[in-house]
């Protein structure tokens, strides 16, 4: 088992290694053979792994070698798998598996398919390091390392400028929380000595005081990171654009693993944050006030994968919820539940542009229901559970959470009551796009339907979307025994009946149409409201005009500033000398000659000049 351990993360990145060394020269069903099954291999092995471990459930150690050794800094290059590890691990090799097949068909007709896998399965290999490290450093690593192979997959087709720039401002912004992330690690090692995970839960309790400033401090700055790399208020704005690069991407790296590292940060260092209230309180109401924004954003796009984009933001801020409220458990059950769903739905939204000429406005589609038999039924479950409707994989995961936020005391009911609001609205906009693309007037017929490879991974989805919720997460020894007790009565049916009112006003306005909503929707205020949150509530028009117009006029202006024309003039002297020395190069040996005797005189006057 302990072997196996270190298989998984090593085969991906071996994979990576060997098509990086071929340069695309390797014929495209190897390519696929490697891509995918090098991930599939990772998958049988967790497999494997979480077999044995829940037969003896004790939390283990692999320590491989010494990373680096600096005084008492001493970081290793090790491994911990406990209850956490055991379900991340699954995710992501699992849903990775799947995501690795569908690309196989997906991404066939690319000239760049080499390319395509080699930054998958770094990417695989890289969150898998993550998740298993034992210490916040080996994470950082990998933390880093998804952040690169982000950048490179959002930015895969880099011949559209709009793409580089979606994926620069990915980088860039996801570089801030990263930023916030690495003070905090330098705070905890300044302060504790360590960065074992493990040690700095006992370190703490030793040495400081719950809400005390260092730990609400150093917890802070871990939130920071958190909200950048899962995509929270204020740095959600780089994950809608990042669904430039193709749509497998999309769902694994965007929707089922990396935008969770977040969330799988916070959980993993739950016992620092359980010492800062205060910052829990944050992270609740950040949860809360992120789902809302992206619920009312989602609500008024018309791109299929920006849609699917706003409510993966949304979703996140259900798991950020359960994280401030101390439902750990709920938290990472969503987690799995969100990557089941999403994942489906980002492959079925691919598998639709992938079949319709490569469209992405919904109101460009419609009447696939008949047309797209698999698709459609792919979408319609994977909608299902998004919405939380009854006995889906969502449903169990959002209700517990969601009981569990009314017991929050004094904040708890308005928390609820934004969380309720959100249910809602996910409800509607999600079937409003299913009723939009797959119902009505046909606009834009398919030229082609999905083989086996894309078809597969849907089915199987399909399945885990709908039974998902009766996985049981082997958690009990992660997060502490004593939970919240569940809200019971009315507000138990409030929060189980308000996905069927959402699923109900869609049908009502989108598909039955007895609803008329043209004439508000249209009227002049609303038409402002609605376009307000079609631009993302203006975030990226309050950044541009904060941050990036004052950048880029400050670079306008520095351009010709007096330090580039001393260098400037120094590299024209440059270019003058070598074009003069180079005119010197004759090729008559009478005038070399007397260069040497010139130079030889010089020389000799000057030695004299020194006695």
């Amino acid at each position: 088992m302990l072997q196996n351990t270190v298989l998984i993360p090593l085969l991906p990145l071996l994979s990576a290694v060997i098509l990086i060394a071929t340069a695309g020269r390797l014929p495209k069903r190897l390519v696929a053979t490697l891509g995918a099954g090098s991930v599939g291999l990772s998958a049988i092995l967790v497999a494997q792994l979480s077999i044995a471990w829940l037969d003896n459930p004790v939390p283990y150690s692999l320590h491989l070698w010494t990373w680096m050794s600096v005084g008492d800094f001493q970081p290793g290059i090790a491994f911990y798998v406990d209850g956490l590890t055991v379900v991340m691990m699954s995710v992501i090799t699992g849903v990775g598996f799947l995501i690795h097949l569908y690309s196989t068909e997906f991404m066939q007709d690319d000239d760049d398919y080499s390319r395509y896998f080699t930054y998958m399965n770094l990417f695989v290999g890289a969150m898998l390091i993550l998740v298993l490290a034992d210490n916040l450093l080996l994470l950082y690593l990998g933390w880093e390392g998804v952040g690169v192979c982000s950048y490179l997959l959002v930015g895969f087709w880099y011949k559209d400028p709009a793409n580089g720039a979606a994926a620069r401002k990915a980088f860039i912004v996801t570089r801030i929380g990263d930023t916030a992330m690495a003070l905090g690690l330098f705070l905890l090692f300044t302060e504790l000595r360590t960065l074992e995970i493990q040690q700095l839960a006992a370190a703490a309790n030793l040495q400081w005081e719950p809400g005390g400033n260092l730990p609400i401090l150093a917890c802070a700055l871990l939130l920071g990171g958190a909200v950048g790399k899962s995509a929270q208020l204020p740095l959600h704005t780089w994950l809608p654009d990042a669904m430039a690069g193709p749509t497998p991407v999309s769902a694994l790296i965007h929707a089922a693993t990396m935008v969770t590292a977040g969330v799988y940060l916070i959980a993993r260092t739950h016992a620092l944050f359980l010492m800062a209230p205060p910052v829990m309180l944050a992270v609740a109401i950040i949860g809360v006030a992120t789902l809302l924004l992206a619920a009312f954003t989602a609500l008024n796009q018309t791109d299929i994968k920006r849609i699917l984009a706003y409510s993966t933001i949304s979703q996140i801020g259900y798991m950020f919820l359960a994280l401030g409220v101390g439902a750990f458990s709920a938290g990472i059950f969503h987690l799995m539940t969100h990557a089941f769903f999403k994942a489906l739905l980002f492959l079925a939204a691919g598998a639709v542009i992938h079949c319709l000429h490569h469209e992405h406005n919904i109101f460009r589609m419609g009447g696939l229901r008949t047309r797209l038999p698999v698709v459609f039924w792919s979408f319609l479950i994977g909608s299902a559970a998004l919405a939380a409707l009854p006995f889906t994989s969502g449903w169990y995961s959002k209700d517990e959470i969601l009981l569990a936020t009314w017991t929050m005391p004094w904040a708890g009911p308005w928390l609820w009551a934004g969380g309720i609001l959100g249910a809602i609205l996910t409800a509607l906009y999600s079937f409003r796009l299913v009723f939009i693309v797959f119902w009505g007037e046909a606009k834009t017929e398919p030229d082609r339907q999905p083989e086996w490879r894309m078809a597969g991974p849907l089915a199987l989805l399909c399945l885990l979307s709908v039974v998902g919720g009766f996985i049981a997460q082997p958690l009990d020894q992660v997060f502490p025994a004593h939970q919240p007790e569940h809200a019971t009565g009315a507000v138990a049916w409030i929060t189980m009946g308000i996905a069927i009112l959402g699923v109900i006003v869609a049908y009502l306005i989108y598909l039955s149409k007895q609803w008329s909503v043209e004439a508000g929707l249209n009227s002049p205020g609303m038409s402002r409201l609605r376009e307000f949150w079609y631009s993302g509530w203006g975030m990226d028009r309050f950044y541009d005009s904060l941050f990036v117009s004052p950048y880029k006029t400050l670079a306008r202006i520095m351009r010709n500033e007096p330090i580039d024309q001393l260098y400037n003039g120094i590299v024209q002297l440059s270019l003058w000398l070598h074009g003069w020395l180079s005119d010197q190069q004759s090729g008559q040996l009478r005038r070399y000659a007397a260069s040497m005797v010139v130079g030889l005189i010089l020389l000799v006057a000057v030695l004299a000049g020194a006695r």
